[in-house]
């Protein structure tokens, strides 16, 4: 088991720096120009693609990182040179993250790849929770999946919404209600194959920000996967809906259904990405008072400011230590006894807001202005407490845990 630390080792810091890299070079200066085409950046995901970034290897090396910081460092990085685009490279990891925590060995093998492709003929992926009905109240979720034993075949129908790649994935990864009795744990995850007929795209949205990033509804009409599509597997899934109808009749500890364990593990990640966001917004602030002059002085000479970032830097930290603990409790195998998954994206969302908000009015009118990155980053953090659960419901699970009480 690897021992908790604040220092990164030679081969990390020389990953960090890569990135840090791309993110300078490639990243950052595309970063306006797609957010105000609002459309999904395939030149930069394909140059990510050549250099390895875009990758099943590359995200394998930093998942099995024993001391869990891979993750969250290259997302820091990369978010650092801007959200949208960054999304767009690391948005078919929510659906690979789907995979690995709920599929067997074989649909793991067989699937991540194809969610990738390769760097003369990249893939995207995408992971299909939300619906209209249904976001943060996953219990609501409509979206149905019959098993159709005489074709050993699952038909799935319904809307999903807020699906990043949602529509131009070659891979979709599906939740549905397969028991009604059992609410949301009566969940399960399946794979959509590539050109599988009555998978369609809705609504494309045109969103405040991550506006590179490609989201949209997935309609379900009579879609119809093979029975090994079942992630687990259909003898897995049976056990699991035994145990919770037996709970639920014994009034015993609920179960956690799929979609839960995606974000359960992903949420620390999407900590990573805030405190990137933050702190590139917080660099930009810094560098601004130092050079901006007013009454003859920079105004980083006037406390007003300069308590401003100080506290900036200081919750940048927090967060990022929040982050990396969470991390290295999840690769370590220590158990979320307080809910460290959901604080460390709780503290880092609301971080990312409030910093690059501060950001703004340290830049004044021209933050104010497409003409610095602050405005773009400022629009661009107030996803983080929105998606892979709202900064009310990381409280929700917090209290829960805490207490161990059904706060409602």
């Amino acid at each position: 088991m690897a021992e908790f630390t604040l220092e990164l080792n030679d081969d990390q810091k020389q990953v960090r720096d890569w990135l840090h890299g791309f993110a300078a070079d490639v990243i950052r200066p595309a970063a306006s120009e797609w957010d105000e085409r609002e459309e999904t950046p395939w030149p930069v995901i394909q140059e990510a693609a050549k250099v390895g970034i875009y990758s099943l290897d590359f995200y394998a090396q930093q998942f099995f990182d024993p001391t869990g910081l891979g993750i969250p460092m290259a997302m820091e990085e990369l978010f650092w040179g801007d959200a949208g685009i960054a999304l767009s490279i690391v948005g078919t990891g929510l659906a690979a993250v789907g995979v690995l925590a709920n599929g067997t060995e074989e649909q793991i093998g067989t699937w991540i790849p194809q969610m990738y492709g390769d760097a003369d003929d990249v893939k995207v992926a995408a992971f299909c929770s939300s619906e209209p009905d249904a976001g943060s109240d996953v219990a609501s979720m409509r979206t149905r999946a019959v098993y159709d034993q005489a074709k050993d075949e699952w038909v799935l129908n319904g809307t999903k919404t807020w699906a990043t790649n949602g529509g131009i994935a070659n891979v979709h990864v599906v939740v549905a209600v397969v028991d009604t009795e059992l609410g949301s744990k009566g969940h399960a995850s399946f794979i959509v194959p590539p050109d599988t007929p009555g998978l369609s795209q809705g609504q494309k949205f045109k969103k405040h920000g991550i506006r590179a990033s490609h989201t949209a509804e997935v309609v379900l009409e009579d879609v119809r996967v093979p029975g090994h599509c079942l992630l687990g597997g259909k003898e897995k899934l049976d056990q699991r809906l035994a145990r919770a109808r037996e709970r639920a009749a014994s009034g015993g500890e609920r179960v956690k259904n799929a979609a839960m364990a995606t974000f359960e593990a992903s949420r620390p990640a999407v900590g990573a990405m805030a405190v990137g966001t933050a702190r590139a917004a917080y660099e930009v602030a810094l560098d601004y008072a130092k050079t901006r002059t007013q009454f003859g002085r920079p105004i980083i000479d006037n406390q007003g400011i300069a308590f401003q970032l100080a506290d900036m830097r200081t919750r940048i930290d927090a967060a990022r230590l929040l982050v990396w603990r969470a991390s290295w409790m999840a690769t370590t195998g220590k158990p979320f006894t307080s809910a460290e998954g959901s604080m460390s994206k709780l503290y880092a969302s609301e971080t990312a807001k409030k910093v690059t908000a501060q950001a703004v009015q340290i830049l004044g009118g021209n933050g104010f202005t497409r003409e610095y990155p602050v405005e773009r980053m400022h629009r661009d953090a107030a996803i983080y407490t929105i998606f892979e659960g709202t900064s009310e419901i990381q409280r929700l699970v917090i209290a829960r845990t805490l207490s161990g009480m059904p706060i409602r």
